[in-house]
């Protein structure tokens, strides 16, 4: 009781001998900068309703926008957030969206406030209660294996859409223990866009009797409702009238049917019972389909967490068995998976509150009559409470990591908490484990889900093609190949690269011959002994020639070029590469510096430029095929080396590479859109350092490491926080090292350059002295802190030496790299990082 009364302080302000008001002395929630006139924020809130509202917090925990001639406050701090659901409840009932949807819902228990509101979930509650769970989830099960068992191998599957289907099955057959025909699924399916567009835009009218005019949004929006209505009609009347009194007993409609009100005494209506019917229809389905397409979209990113996942369900629930509760208790891990793909995609963009009297909020007043409006995605996407947000990282939640309240909301909190929580958890692993137990799906290129925001952030545009689901191939393998969506294969009877490939040979400035042949077969273990230096200067050789022939340089920038002594720096960082990985390492540093280079140019100041540099690189990551003759060099070259990267490696791997490779690539665009609209000063040390960690090409290299050892490191390994915190450091270490080194050349660029000690001037107003000075301090603590990292892993993991130990000396081999090389002595062209 200690802990929960503590937490209770934190949430609800302590009560205070009476004296001047409260409110009195309370402040005003800033306004939000960027009003229209006359449309204030609206614009922006449309534009980009997501990022419009993330942006908020910056400014307070409550801040005031203006929509038209409307001011409305947005809650951006979960702790606020909290408060105004449980603490102030009573006095701020639901707000303009929800109203929207009385016409849909009619008064129950979605729309009820008060007593009504208490007395009908006292009603409903039976129909979720833990002695009704071991029935829905074989329910749940029965429904996905039918769906699923109608799916064909090949089969091009409209993720979104199915998921929509199979959740309104489960939903129908579970509580009302009916089926629908697949008209009404079809017609449901379709009428939901319509029913949440005509919501948002009818809960932004500045009159509400705009929603009665006949204007094409609120057509569709009365269409959607009457689908919506005739879908529950067929549901609750259809079983109603084949049912024993003994069958309909269990169903929702029979216990709606059987309760009285307990203000009148008197039984629930007819209208009643719908109304509850259509929230279960309308709550359960669209935000349920969309988390599990989210799912499915997370996982052909992750292939290692889908593999993880299978591991789990083979171990605690083995193929055959009806799940249990006491079995979906056993699944930890997947539970982190649907926890972190819920949190990273919250379906509630926003939701409102109207404040009937006068309350205060945290520091802040709120009169009469505002609307209050919070968004459950920008606060599950709040930096401050979850680092790296918009990283899927299930691992968070592990150890009981992040799952405190207030900041993970995702079903609410106070009296007006979803009911069918627990119904939805369930119902998302067991969907989830059916269909993975059976299909493996394969990512369409260029059909990857999107975010579409109304007031629910829906998933479209994701396409998988279906492959049953049969024993795991050998690394390298065909099925490996077809399991990433064949990104790398080439067309059957075609050259394994590109026809505008120059032919190989013998280069006339280096005499080096580079061969074409794929890269052989790795090594178990790595060679014995020291490496020649000779290997590492017919490396540098071999390098000159192939970035020659590829067109990525000309003969006279060789020279310069080659000062960068570039193969040192691979031999520091990867003392144990050697032949075809030694090349690879060499050349893919080589083309990812020549890129780095274009970026001092114009693309380095202009978004649209950078974008049309990058998009198709990280197209190549997606499985893009080249079609295009006048495909640049750079794009040319990306295509082999990323083929040299992924050959023989597992499914795993590639996921995890393309995923940080993505991530990399993406910063060029990022600090051209910074540089362009002159935010490079404003930059705080946080933000420098996010775009640095990732811009530096750490943990691509990192990966190859496990390349170069010829082997994954252990799953196990890579699940662990720890690891995660290992790999941060170790790219900051050597970013911040490059930095120091750096910093002369930077200073006298000519754009604004991302360099942390230039940072660390601007943001705290010190000497350039002082910043060198704490750059310096932060790369020590942050190798200290490695090193006891690494032994707390190596206690655990004893079979990842090679990694932990390979971290270790990439940031050595940096340091030893950058004290000795040219590259940061030409003066007129140099590297941002």
């Amino acid at each position: 009781m200690s802990l929960l009364t503590e937490t209770r302080k934190l949430i609800v302000p302590p009560r205070t001998t009476p004296g001047p008001s409260p409110l009195a002395r309370a402040a005003v929630p800033p306004l939000a900068p960027g009003a229209l006139p006359g449309l204030g924020h609206a614009g922006a809130l449309l534009r980009d309703p997501l990022g419009f509202l993330g942006s908020l917090a910056r400014h307070g925990g409550v801040v005031r926008i203006r929509l038209g001639p409307r001011t409305v406050c947005v809650v951006t701090d979960a702790r606020l957030v909290h408060t105004l659901l449980v603490a102030l409840a009573h006095d701020c009932p639901r707000g303009a969206v929800q109203d929207t949807l009385r016409t849909a819902f009619g008064d129950g228990l979605l729309m009820s406030e008060g007593q009504a509101h208490r007395d009908r979930r006292r009603t409903v509650q039976p129909a979720f209660g833990p002695d009704r769970m071991g029935e829905y989830l074989a329910v749940m099960q029965q429904v996905t294996e039918e769906r699923a068992g109608r799916w064909r191998p090949g089969q091009v599957l409209d993720v979104a859409k199915e998921m929509n289907h199979l959740a309104l099955e489960i939903v129908t057959r579970s509580l009302f223990d009916a089926r629908l025909s697949e008209d009404a699924t079809v017609a449901f399916h379709r009428a939901l866009p319509d029913l949440v567009k005509g919501q948002i835009v009818q809960s932004l009218y500045p009159n509400p009797a705009l929603a009665r005019l006949p204007l094409p949004v609120n057509r569709r929006f009365g269409d959607a409702v009457r689908v919506l209505n005739r879908v529950v009609d067929e549901a609750v009347d259809g079983r109603a009238a084949t049912a024993t009194a003994e069958e309909g007993r269990r169903t929702l409609p029979a216990l709606l049917r059987a309760a009285t009100d307990p203000a009148t005494g008197c039984p629930l209506t007819e209208a009643d019972v719908r109304s509850e019917a259509i929230t279960m229809f309308g709550a359960g389905t669209e935000t349920v389909s969309t988390t599990l397409t989210w799912l499915l979209d997370e996982l052909l990113r992750h292939p290692e967490v889908e593999a993880r996942i299978l591991a789990e369900l083979d171990e605690h629930l083995p193929a055959g068995t009806v799940p249990t509760p006491e079995a979906l208790a056993r699944l930890t891990y997947t539970r982190s998976v649907t926890q972190e793909v819920v949190r990273l995609h919250a379906p509630n963009a926003f939701l409102m509150r109207t404040a009937q009297v006068p309350v205060e909020l945290g520091p802040y007043r709120i009169p009469a009559g505002t609307e209050l409006l919070y968004s459950l995605t920008a606060l599950h996407r709040d930096p401050v409470r979850y680092p790296e947000p918009m990283s899927f990282r299930p691992e968070r939640w592990q150890d009981g990591g992040g799952t405190g309240r207030p900041s993970f909301l995702p079903f609410g909190a106070g009296k007006h908490k979803c009911i069918g929580e627990a119904f939805a958890w369930a119902e998302l692993t067991v969907a989830a484990a059916t269909i993975l137990r059976r299909w493996r799906p394969v990512a369409v290129p260029g059909a990857r889900a999107r975010e579409v925001v109304w007031t629910t952030v829906q998933a479209q545009g994701l396409r998988v093609r279906l492959a049953p689901r049969g024993a795991r191939s050998p690394r390298g393998g065909a099925a490996a190949a077809s399991r990433e969506g064949d990104a790398t294969s080439s067309p059957e009877g075609t050259a394994p690269f590109s026809p505008a490939e120059p032919p190989p040979g013998r280069c006339p400035f280096t005499g080096a011959t580079h061969a074409t042949a794929p890269a052989a077969p790795m090594a178990t273990t790595a060679p014995a002994g020291p490496r020649p230096p000779r290997d590492l200067r017919l490396a540098a050789d071999r390098h000159a020639d192939w970035a020659l022939r590829r067109g990525l340089l000309t003969p006279a920038e060789l020279p310069r070029y080659r000062a960068y002594a570039l193969h040192e720096l691979i031999g520091h960082a990867f003392p144990r590469a050697r032949g075809a990985e030694l090349d690879l390492l060499v050349d893919v540093l080589g083309w990812f510096t020549i890129l780095d280079d274009c970026f001092d140019g114009s693309p380095g100041r202009h978004p649209a430029e950078a974008r049309a540099l990058v998009d198709p690189l990280i197209a190549v990551l997606d499985g893009a095929r080249g079609t295009n003759p006048s495909e640049s060099r750079l794009l040319l070259s990306w295509r082999e080396l990323w083929k040299r990267q992924t050959a023989s490696m597992s499914p795993e791997w590639r996921a995890r590479a393309a995923r940080e490779w993505r991530a990399c690539l993406a910063t060029f665009p990022a600090e051209a859109d910074h540089r362009a609209r002159g935010a490079v000063p404003a930059l705080g040390l946080t933000d420098t350092m996010r775009l640095r960690r990732h811009g530096s090409c750490l943990y691509p290299f990192m990966n190859i490491l496990e390349r170069v050892h010829g082997a994954d490191a252990p799953a196990a390994l890579h699940a662990e926080p720890a690891l995660h915190r290992l790999r941060a450091n170790t790219a900051d270490a050597a970013t911040l090292i490059n930095d120091l080194y750096s910093l002369k050349r930077e200073e006298r660029q000519a754009g604004a350059a991302f360099n942390t000690v230039l940072t660390l001037q601007r943001a705290h107003g010190c000497t350039r002295g002082r910043a060198v000075h704490a750059v310096r301090t932060r790369v020590v603590r942050l190798r200290q802190e490695s090193e006891e990292l690494r032994r707390e892993l190596l206690h655990r993991h004893p079979a990842g030496r090679w990694y932990l130990d390979g971290t270790r000396e990439l940031v050595a081999g940096v340091q030893a790299w950058t004290s000795t090389s040219d590259r940061y002595l030409v003066p007129d062209r140099g590297p941002r990082r």
